[in-house]
C-alpha cells in the first residue's frame, strides 16, 4: 500500500512539474530560437573557460563601451582561470571615482580586484543622452533575465538581417528574434571584431558563442557548484528513499504475516 501510494505521489509531482515547465515555455515563446548546444547545458555541463575568457575579451573590446557589468567584481574572474596578478592588471586599466579625500574632494584612482566592473556612464541620464533616450541594459544578469537565457542571447546576436520591405527602419535595426523585430541596438558583432589573444580563429558564430558563454557565467557564476550540489542531494535522496522503504518493509513485515 505504501509503495503504491509513494509511486503515485511521485508521478503526480513530476506531472505537475513538467506541465508547469511546458506551459512556461509555451507562454514565452513566439518564434523558434536557434537550437544551439553549449558546454554548460545539461546536468553535468560546465563552463568552457577558454570560451568564457574570449567572451571577456569581446566584452572589453566591443560591449563595454555601452554596457556595464555592475554585479560582477574583477576578483570573480578567478573562477575563469585568471590569476590574481592577471586580474590586478585587468582592473588597473580602469579608473574609478572614490573619496572624499582629506580635503573633502572626490578623486579618481585605478580600480582594484575588489571593485566591480566600471560602468561606461557616470549615471543613468548620461546613458540615455548618449543613446537617443534609451539606456543600454546592464549585462550582468541579462541571461537570467530573458526567457530561454543563453539561447535567446545567442539567437539575438545572430539574428540581425536586412530589413524587409514591410518594416519601418527609422526606429532601429531588423532582428529576427527581437520582439517586434526592430531593435535599437545596431549589430555589435560581425566576425572580425577581435583578434583573439589565444589564437582562436575569429568568426561571427565563434564570437557569439564566446560572449554568450561569458554572459551566462556572469548571470550564473555559481552554476557548476549548484549542479554538483544538486547531484549530491539527488543521490542522497535516492539512498534515503531506498533506506526508508527497506525500513518500512522490515517494520511492517510482522503485521502483514500476522505474527503480532
Amino acid at each position: 500500500m505504501f509503495s503504491k501510494f509513494f509511486i503515485r505521489f511521485l508521478f503526480y509531482i513530476f506531472s505537475i512539474y513538467f506541465l508547469y515547465i511546458s506551459l512556461s515555455f509555451s507562454a514565452g515563446k513566439s518564434f523558434e530560437l536557434y537550437d544551439i548546444k553549449f558546454s554548460f547545458d545539461g546536468i553535468f555541463g560546465t563552463f568552457d573557460k577558454p570560451s568564457a575568457r574570449r567572451g571577456l575579451q569581446i566584452y572589453r573590446e566591443v560591449c563595454s563601451g555601452c554596457h556595464g557589468l555592475k554585479f560582477i567584481a574583477y576578483r570573480n574572474l578567478t573562477s575563469l582561470g585568471y590569476s590574481r596578478e592577471e586580474i590586478k592588471n585587468i582592473a588597473s586599466e580602469y579608473e574609478i571615482e572614490d573619496g572624499p579625500n582629506s580635503e573633502g574632494e572626490m578623486y579618481l584612482r585605478p580600480a582594484v580586484s575588489s571593485d566591480n566592473f566600471i560602468d561606461p556612464y557616470a549615471n543613468i541620464n548620461m546613458a540615455k543622452f548618449m543613446n537617443n533616450g534609451a539606456a543600454p541594459p546592464d549585462l550582468s544578469l541579462i541571461v537570467k533575465a530573458r526567457n530561454y537565457g543563453s539561447k535567446y542571447v545567442y539567437s539575438l546576436l545572430m539574428g540581425y538581417k536586412d530589413i524587409p520591405d514591410n518594416f519601418d527602419s527609422l526606429n532601429g535595426y531588423y532582428n529576427k528574434f527581437y520582439p517586434g523585430h526592430i531593435i535599437a541596438m545596431p549589430q555589435p558583432l560581425y566576425g572580425d571584431d577581435v583578434e583573439y589573444l589565444d589564437g582562436t580563429i575569429s568568426s561571427l558564430e565563434q564570437e557569439v558563442i564566446d560572449i554568450t558563454t561569458f554572459l551566462t557565467w556572469t548571470s550564473h557564476p555559481e552554476m557548476v557548484d549548484r549542479k554538483k550540489m544538486g547531484f549530491k542531494v539527488l543521490v542522497f535522496l535516492i539512498f534515503m528513499t531506498g533506506l526508508l522503504f527497506l525500513s518500512y518493509k522490515k517494520i511492517w513485515k510482522p503485521v502483514k504475516d500476522g505474527s503480532i
